[in-house]
């Protein structure tokens, strides 16, 4: 039997190695995971569903090929480490993905989504559901039907969204990494408000298949969230490439994305900047460290300068509201039609509806032309990118938010109860009800979302603690297709300076 301590102090690839030298089975290592889950959980309500019956069997059939001396089984890169796996997109055959909405709380999906076939085959152990707010909409994690994600640095803040639930288990020891995926930063957010190494990969590096092609226009990618800058590598090299059917693949990689943590990058052209992209409020705690970083990497050897994106916040930050909306109302549709039941505001959360009829009150031409003013933002930061290697930015506007802080007010609840009763997405649209909640959004995120727009791969870094102890990440981005580039930096930063064992306070 492992102890929390020791259990505690490995990554992934660490507890996968021990369980390869047969030192410790994969039954154990679930023991270990679903204890402490037991034991920090109530206090964080990072987890909906668990599946402690179907993990024990899929750990033990480990245990079985390992003792008959299955080679496969040995060299997967995971072998018998436990997972959580986002209740978000990704989908295990039998079982709800619930998307933090209550008409698929209880429907069961019919097959495993290629992701999840990739992480089994990766030796990993899906322990667990984690939450997410109602679609992936928010930055924070708040969904009416589980409630509140608690961040273990202050339980008085958010651990982030959407994949809050995700980055909580990992920075309370649950396990070492956990699946996140990201739309507008939501692998990013989480990553930054909980201390932790989130990676957002390429457009097209990581599968969606068989149920979707491309998810909201493109905008969306899963990977995880880890403590370890060589887990996220190595579970990359684990999930990437095209599945069948896949409407378009980002490059192939050179060589293993784990080898690229332990390499040199040599001297990079790197940018810094401040100015936001979308919002436009950014807290001192924030540029400091991002100032901060920027000297780190100049110690290292970098050129490091400051200079900002060519940035058409207002053009960019309507289009990405408009294609949301537009996206939210399929959504709305399709779990609908999959629960057998008619659209009605009452099966959603008051402003996931309200977004959702603006989506339904806008034309094809005004979406077309949404979508056509997202896709000129690559070619327009192309040049900047053809200067610069790497942009260095805050991850987020501000510190980790207090519980509710984002939260639609009393005087906005009111009025999206209305105009959804009424069915008058028009008058969302003529009263600008979701505006200001859209701009308390961009304003906590202003760095993020234009890099889902851009599909460039992007992480967030640990490197800073405010006074208050609370984590503030910085954001790295990288050329299209290179996250080579970024998992050599990753690497370099985390050897300069090592993030893995602080510990938050809950744990």
């Amino acid at each position: 039997m492992i102890g929390f301590e020791d259990y505690a102090r490995h990554d992934g690839l660490g507890l996968a190695e021990r369980v390869r030298r047969r030192e410790l089975s994969a039954t154990e290592l679930l023991d270990a995971a679903l204890a402490r889950l037991q034991a920090i959980d109530p206090a964080l309500n990072a987890v909906v569903r668990r599946r402690d019956a179907a993990a024990r069997t899929e750990a033990a059939r480990i245990d079985a090929d390992l003792a008959r001396g299955d080679e496969q089984a040995a060299a997967a890169p995971f072998v018998g480490v436990p997972y959580l796996l986002k209740d978000l997109i990704a989908t295990i055959a039998g079982e709800p993905t619930g998307h933090g909405t209550r008409l698929l709380a209880n429907l069961p999906m019919p097959q495993d989504s290629e992701l999840v076939r990739r992480l089994r085959a990766a030796g990993l152990v899906i322990a667990a559901r984690t939450n997410t707010p109602e679609f992936g909409l928010t930055p924070v994690t708040e969904p009416a039907l589980y409630g509140p994600t608690r961040n273990p640095w202050a339980l008085d803040r958010s651990a982030g969204g959407s994949s809050g639930g995700s980055a909580a288990a990992v920075a309370a020891r649950i396990v070492p990494m956990a699946s996140g995926g990201d739309g507008g930063g939501s692998i990013r957010i989480p990553a930054s408000c909980c201390g932790l190494f989130g990676l957002k990969p390429s457009r097209g590096r990581v599968p969606t298949g068989p149920a979707f092609g491309e998810i909201w226009d493109g905008l969306a990618v899963e990977h995880a969230i880890t403590r370890t800058v060589r887990d996220s590598a190595a579970l990359l090299d684990a999930s990437a490439g095209a599945d069948a059917g896949a409407p378009y693949a980002a490059p192939p990689q050179a060589r293993p994305f784990v080898d690229e943590v332990a390499t040199e990058p040599g001297r990079l052209r790197i940018a810094f900047s401040a100015q936001t992209h979308f919002g436009s409020k950014v807290h001192p705690d924030c540029v400091a460290a991002m100032r901060d970083a920027a000297e780190l990497l100049a110690s290292l050897g970098h050129e490091v300068d400051e200079a900002a994106l060519p940035v058409e916040r207002e053009a960019w930050s309507v289009a990405f509201v408009t294609v949301l909306a537009a996206q939210t109302r399929a959504q709305i549709e399709a779990v609908a039609a999959a629960a057998g039941a008619r659209v009605r505001a009452a099966d959603f959360e008051p402003a996931t509806y309200a977004l959702g009829l603006l989506g339904r009150s806008i034309g094809a031409s005004r979406y077309a032309a949404a979508r056509h003013t997202l896709q000129m933002a690559a070619r327009k930061l192309a040049p900047f990118f053809a200067r610069h290697d790497l942009l260095l930015t805050p991850t987020l506007g501000s510190p980790p938010p207090l519980i509710g802080a984002l939260q639609p007010k009393t005087a906005e609840l009111r009025a999206m109860r209305a105009i959804n009763a009424a069915g008058a997405g028009w008058l969302l649209d003529r009263l600008g009800v979701v505006g200001p909640l859209a701009e308390r959004s961009f304003d906590f995120i202003p760095f993020t979302p234009l890099f889902n727009v851009t599909g460039q791969p992007a992480m967030s870094v640990p490197l800073w603690w405010n006074e208050q102890g609370l984590p503030i990440g910085v954001q790295l981005v990288g050329r299209f297709g290179d996250e080579a580039t970024l998992l050599r930096v990753a690497g370099q930063l985390e050897r300069a300076r090592p993030w893995a064992d602080r510990v938050p306070p809950a744990v």
